[in-house]
């Protein structure tokens, strides 16, 4: 056969593939009908290790690399998931005949919310001056929420912290009789905004969404709950990722704002230190790739994704939270201490140092288990 002959049929084979793995979305739609039905868990984790380990066996049977099976097996069991989580949420239409006022609509995260909300059945309106994203163009919008009657169901507060907590503030002055809660990243910040919802009778939270805007299935991601001590918006709040798989976290706001200082801040922080610190090596980026290691690609993905992430919220997150310094001070001690074992030539210190990082994540993968 000749080489185009050959490409030909290798296209050939790539349409199965797909047709297969269209299949098979249909085939998971049916059984997550079937599990709606019978009321059984979306996720069925000793179900994909089955799964997966069928697919590693049969891949080594077949010549095929186990590893590269278990990838595949992967993918389609999250494409499966997706599909039966977007449906669950769907199904359940617990906002049918109801209204949610997105505040900032037309940023990444509130079109999100736009998109989760309308999936439940609420009727979304949009407050943005921007233009909202193509899916939501036939959404209602109005430039500013105070030209609002402020009577929707749910009030989504999705702008950034620097303009979260004035909102805030003139929504406890309007009173609005529904569910309000915010999305900011920090709660130090927003105190005052919060309390004066509270103190003003309106029904409300505050959450945290731990992903961003392109996160298509949640299972295994998470939401934080801020109680603020009023128990039905806290419920009602919490009653909206029910049919999800998120896991759902409740605490209080200094609590959250402490851990988000070493989940968020120190983890942005390294990364930055990292690309700062090849950025002025003097060394191209190219040359290093051409020589690069497993770990150091991986770091170098991870920074990648930080760097394209915007800069003004990045610097909110570092710079407005109240035990923001107390991760960076962290952040320096523990460089400084790789250095001082480095230059004194202390073996000894340095494997106590990996041996102590190891004992701590061993505590985390037990956790997992």
């Amino acid at each position: 056969m000749s080489l185009d002959e050959l490409r030909s049929e290798l296209e050939a084979v790539d349409r199965e593939i797909l047709a297969l793995v269209a299949r098979r979305r249909e085939i998971a739609a049916t059984i997550g009908q079937t599990k709606r039905d019978a009321g059984v868990p979306t996720r069925d984790y000793r179900r994909e290790q089955v799964v997966i380990q069928r697919a590693r066996a049969e891949a080594e049977a077949l010549g095929i690399s186990p590893a590269l099976a278990e990838t595949l097996m992967l993918l389609l069991i999250r494409s499966s998931l997706t599909v039966q989580e977007r449906d669950r949420v769907a199904a359940r239409a617990a906002g049918t005949g109801k209204r949610a006022l997105i505040i900032g609509g037309s940023g990444k995260m509130g079109s999100w919310f736009a998109r989760f909300l309308g999936s439940q059945g609420y009727a979304i309106e949009l407050a943005d001056p921007a233009p909202p994203a193509a899916d939501l163009a036939d959404c209602p919008r109005i430039d500013d929420f105070r030209a609002s009657a402020l009577d929707h169901d749910v009030i989504v507060v999705a702008v950034s912290m620097a303009a979260t907590n004035d909102i805030l503030h003139a929504l406890a002055e309007r009173r609005p009789p529904g569910l309000v809660f915010d999305l900011g990243s920090l709660k130090t910040p927003l105190r005052t905004g919060l309390k004066a919802l509270i103190d003003a009778g309106v029904r409300a939270t505050s959450l945290h969404p731990m992903f961003g805007p392109d996160a298509n299935l949640l299972s295994g991601r998470h939401v934080i709950f801020i109680d603020l001590g009023h128990a039905e918006a806290l419920a009602t709040a919490r009653a909206l990722f029910s049919a999800t798989m998120a896991t759902q976290v409740n605490m209080d706001l200094d609590r959250h704002d402490r851990l988000i200082a070493y989940v968020l801040g120190l983890s942005h922080a390294l990364n930055i230190a990292f690309f700062t610190a090849l950025a002025e090596s003097g060394e191209s980026a190219p040359a290093l790739a051409r020589m690069s290691s497993t770990t150091f690609d991986a770091q170098l993905d991870v920074a990648a994704r930080v760097a394209s992430e915007s800069p003004a919220l990045y610097f909110e997150i570092q710079a407005l939270n109240d035990y923001g310094r107390e991760s960076l001070a962290a952040l320096l001690y523990a460089v400084e201490r790789i250095r001082s074992v480095i230059l004194a030539g202390d073996q000894a210190g340095f494997a106590a140092l990996m041996g102590r990082g190891a004992e701590y994540l061993r505590e985390r993968s037990a956790q997992q288990r």
